[in-house]
């Protein structure tokens, strides 16, 4: 009995010893004076992660996007063995059963494995377009609102051309013209995607450039180039990484909207644009082959937004 009291004291003393430890980092977290670099980065980190969890919103957005990446990197485990390719023309146009969750389409193949494989083509699609696009439209609009002049009136201009034509229609007149695939319609749908964050980092640079501290960095010397990459982008990423959250739904829908026309993914690769695209014909009666694809890319797209805009709260200094 008395070591039973002695391990129910010690359990007792760690358990108060941790909620002790976490007590003292949350405070050390939220100190309105830190005393390192280190100790204010965290802290607004953790208080912005706060702030989004804490919204409903933002959270079920998040929990979206945590699920495409779950699925997307799970994908041969959660398909259960099934070949997203594997025709099987005896099971054609199947409707959602056991052995079938969400049934098959024209040519037998399981759509549950090919919705679930078509995470991972979305996914790096989604990727590859925000890893061309923001670097663009950062250093165009960076430029453009720091050196002004003939500078930024030849490089906004060239973004006004853009703005100028709806973004699927010159993503389309860009995929005609590079072919089908799912790399020219990378190329296509940036080529369309970097005008607005342009904008954004214009609009923001030329307020950050009238700013003191950067009239002090120039007066100590500081080269163009150093006053951009180190003073100015930094500042400007939070309204582009929100404006990135918010354009990924987009993204997802110029992607899909090639994928239906074919000009994106090839057959027999999975993308949720063609599996709508090839059950259009059967809507009426196999509702399945266009509708599961369909309502996957709207889950998506959802939750992308619902993240948007929970990031613009936490991030946008100009916000609440």
């Amino acid at each position: 009995m008395t070591q039973l009291r002695d391990a129910s004291a010690d359990a007792g003393g760690s358990a108060q010893s941790g909620a002790t430890g976490l007590q003292r980092l949350r405070e050390w977290l939220l100190s309105d004076a830190p005393t390192s670099r280190r100790q204010a980065v965290l802290g607004t980190l953790y208080r912005g992660a706060v702030a989004l969890v804490s919204n409903p919103a933002a959270l079920t957005g998040l929990v979206i996007v945590a699920l495409l990446l779950l699925v997307a990197l799970l994908a041969p485990v959660l398909a259960g063995g099934q070949s997203p390719i594997l025709q099987d023309l005896s099971a054609r146009l199947a409707p959602p059963t056991g052995q079938h969750w969400f049934g098959t389409d024209e040519l037998g193949r399981d759509i549950y494995a090919r919705v679930v494989y078509g995470a991972r083509v979305t996914l790096t699609i989604v990727a590859l377009v925000s890893i061309v696009v923001a670097p663009i439209g950062l250093a165009v609009g960076t430029a453009a609102g720091y050196l002004g002049g003939w500078v930024d009136a030849i490089l906004m201009r060239i973004t006004d051309i853009f703005l100028a034509f709806p973004r699927l229609v010159l993503a389309l007149a860009f995929a005609a013209a590079l072919g089908p695939g799912i790399d020219n319609a990378v190329i296509a749908i940036s080529l369309t995607a970097w005008p607005p964050y342009a904008r954004i980092a214009r609009a923001e640079t030329v307020t950050i450039a009238k700013s003191d501290f950067i009239a002090a960095v120039v007066l100590q010397g500081a080269s163009t180039w150093r006053i951009l990459f180190r003073h100015i982008v930094p500042l400007c990423l939070s309204s582009v990484i929100v404006r990135l959250t918010l354009d990924m739904a987009g993204i997802i829908l110029t992607a899909a909207g090639l994928g239906f026309l074919g000009l994106g993914a090839q057959p027999p690769t999975a993308e949720w644009g063609a599996m709508v695209s090839s059950g259009r014909d059967v809507i009426l009666d196999q509702w399945w082959v266009a509708t599961i694809p369909g309502i996957a890319i709207f889950v998506v797209s959802l939750g992308f937004n619902l993240l948007g805009d929970g990031l613009r709260d936490v991030l946008d200094p100009k916000g609440s």
